[in-house]
């Protein structure tokens, strides 16, 4: 007769050892779980502490810019304006008029800057890429030069808007050069640098058209190109408004291939981005 094969017997220790190691997993994968907790919860609450610190800040900066200048405003007669409590005093057309229209303008141009940060450094995968760095501001410069001087020979009025259309021109032009060079460099450093390159070629352009232009041009020029808020009005920010916007509403429909694009170029190629297409947009 055969001999049956009998399932081995496992003594009670061996029994305890394989329940101490289940166990001991099962422990592991729980400590490890809670340290996860406690980081989303660390990093989740470092973001509302920084992010009630900058509303706070940004709040008290809007009140005093409301409230100091030539003319001094106190808090209560702040509120009673804005809720349109005084509205035939000086003080509500200083507010109305003059100061909350540079207000809105300096928030809604400061945020749309940060945005246009956000998606250069995204594209060039560099933390130095910006307007300055890539010749982007001085193209914007040279068309806008070169558009009030024709102007102003000419006596023709030009407007904020013909303003914004010259520099968003300039502006296209310096971009497209660099996209141009995109499509032959491979690394993104030296994008970097040939950006800067076509920065300073735009900026020679203009003192050597600076040079030759009238007084009343470069005094022009000059005002424009230093940046200011002063003399806003409503109408400025209808126009920022709406241009701010619309350039909102295109970069949130490229948030996902923007994701994409920030894991690599050929992560983003995998996951079916064109990516040419998407340093065009």
């Amino acid at each position: 007769m055969g001999k049956r094969k009998c399932s081995p017997d496992f003594s009670s220790k061996e029994k305890y050892n394989v329940a101490d190691t289940y166990n001991q997993k099962t422990d592991r994968q729980d400590t490890a779980g809670s340290v996860y907790q406690k980081e989303i919860f660390k990093r989740r609450s470092r973001y509302i502490l920084v992010f009630s610190v900058l509303t706070a800040a940004f709040l008290i900066v809007t009140v005093l810019n409301i409230n100091t200048g030539n003319v001094h405003i106190s808090l209560s007669e702040i509120i009673d304006i804005l809720l349109k409590k005084a509205t035939d005093t000086k003080e509500y057309s200083i507010i109305w008029k003059i100061r909350l229209p540079r207000i809105m303008a300096a928030i809604l141009l400061g945020g749309a800057l940060s945005v246009s940060g956000f998606l250069l450094q995204s594209f060039f995968q560099n933390p130095i890429a910006g307007p300055y760095v890539l010749g982007i501001s001085s193209g914007a410069k040279l068309v806008v030069a070169l558009t009030m001087i024709v102007c102003l020979q000419r006596s023709i009025t030009l407007n904020s808007a013909g303003m914004v259309a010259a520099a968003f021109v300039g502006s296209l032009i310096a971009m497209g050069f660099v996209l141009l060079i995109s499509f032959r460099v491979s690394k993104m450093s030296l994008l970097v640098v040939c950006g800067i390159m076509i920065g300073y070629i735009c900026s020679a352009i203009t003192d050597f058209c600076v040079t030759f232009a009238d007084d009343s041009n470069i005094v022009n020029l000059h005002n424009w190109s230093q940046g200011s808020f002063s003399g806003m009005t409503w109408d400025n920010v209808r126009m920022i408004l709406w241009i701010v916007a619309v350039t909102m509403v295109v970069t949130f429909f490229l948030a996902k291939p923007i994701g994409a694009y920030q894991l690599g170029e050929s992560y983003a190629r995998n996951m079916g981005v064109n990516v040419k297409v998407l340093r065009i947009a």
